[in-house]
């Protein structure tokens, strides 16, 4: 027979063990504590990364948001008209046209893009405009250029008289055949290839930043493939193939060869691995492989390379050819550069 007295007490009994079970559980699971000396931090990808990362650290120096810095940073190779493979200085595509791409993320999963953007000194700046500003993700071509406008950029030739005549000296042959590891320099002089006249790259800069509150953010911009097919698109500015970032677990960024890191979901599935527990390198390396696997005698030609960091500030990177380099800035070293491990 129902009895309620009893069935309210047996209930009242449950409810109190279920909160206790709840607490016991809380104080039995280990919280992974993050080491506050290993924050604020930067990472980024070749050579050139140093001097971005001086920028970006000027913002985390001072207590500054992860978002502020990335975008503070990638300015730099955006605006030299040295950086032949990001931003002002880029070459073009094979008809003469200097398209960028960029994207960037923050800790709060927010995403903007722009692709195949021409006249725009500074994409990464569109591709933040686009994530706080439209309900969208990514804008591509007279679009992108139309909001950007619309928003305050000012509209300049980005091809500089070196990069043009590069080109036009391309268009003697229009031999398509990009040069692995061309963006590192420290490279070309210990092991000289023969390059020709007109020395032309396929690169980028992804660099991944973690505040002095644990936050991480990334950005990711690029000019593309030198002399590419006008309108190609490459990995930089899709958001989990050159860029992701989880603020739970880490962020990763990618560099070389975009066709190859797009089918493989690149920088999504090194942080998913770091997810699983692997460490960033381990991370790295096994996207790396994946490429490997899937198309080996593709990938002893060409270059791709992964940069990740973890929620704990620890990073690595992995690339499949000898060459790829990636710059570091904390409080003890603000111009650290290192070789990063490959497969060949």
């Amino acid at each position: 027979m129902f009895n309620r007295r009893k069935f309210i007490k047996a209930s009242a009994l449950s409810a109190g063990l279920l909160a206790i079970d709840k607490n016991s559980i809380a104080n039995v699971i280990p919280h992974e504590e993050t080491k506050a000396e290993n924050f604020p931090i930067v990472i980024s990808t070749w050579d050139f990364g140093i001097a971005a990362n001086a920028d970006a650290w000027k913002v985390l120096s001072t207590g500054g948001r992860a978002l502020d810095a990335v975008e503070q940073g990638v300015w730099v190779p955006e605006a030299d008209e040295n950086n032949q493979s990001v931003g002002y200085g880029g070459l073009p595509d094979r008809d003469g046209h200097v398209t960028l791409d960029a994207c960037i993320m923050d800790e709060l999963g927010n995403c903007g893009a722009v692709l195949a953007l021409e006249h725009i000194k500074h994409p990464i700046s569109v591709a933040r405009k686009v994530m706080e500003k439209t309900p969208h993700v990514m804008l591509a071509g007279d679009g992108a250029l139309q909001f950007a406008l619309e928003q305050g950029f000012k509209k300049e030739n980005l091809l500089t008289p070196a990069s043009e005549k590069a080109w036009k000296e391309w268009l003697k042959t229009a031999k398509y055949a990009p040069v692995m590891n061309i963006e590192n320099k420290l490279y070309q002089k210990a092991a000289p290839q023969k390059l020709p006249g007109n020395q032309y790259n396929h690169d980028t800069i992804g660099m991944l930043a973690i505040d002095a509150k644990g936050n991480i953010s990334g950005a990711c911009t690029t000019s593309g493939m030198a002399y590419k097919l006008h309108g190609r698109i490459g990995d930089s500015p899709i958001i989990g193939a050159g860029l992701y970032v989880d603020n739970e677990v880490g962020g990763a960024t990618s560099t070389g060869v975009g066709e190859e890191v797009v089918r493989n979901v690149g920088s999504f599935l090194v942080v998913e691995l770091m997810r699983q527990g692997y460490t960033p390198e381990a991370a790295c390396k096994e996207a790396v492989m994946r490429i490997i696997k899937k198309k080996p005698e593709t990938a002893k030609n060409i270059q791709v390379g992964f940069l990740a960091i973890n929620k704990k500030g620890e990073y690595g990177a992995y690339a499949i050819q000898k060459g790829f380099s990636y710059a570091v800035c904390n409080a003890e070293k603000q111009d650290l550069l290192i070789k990063g491990k490959s497969y060949y």
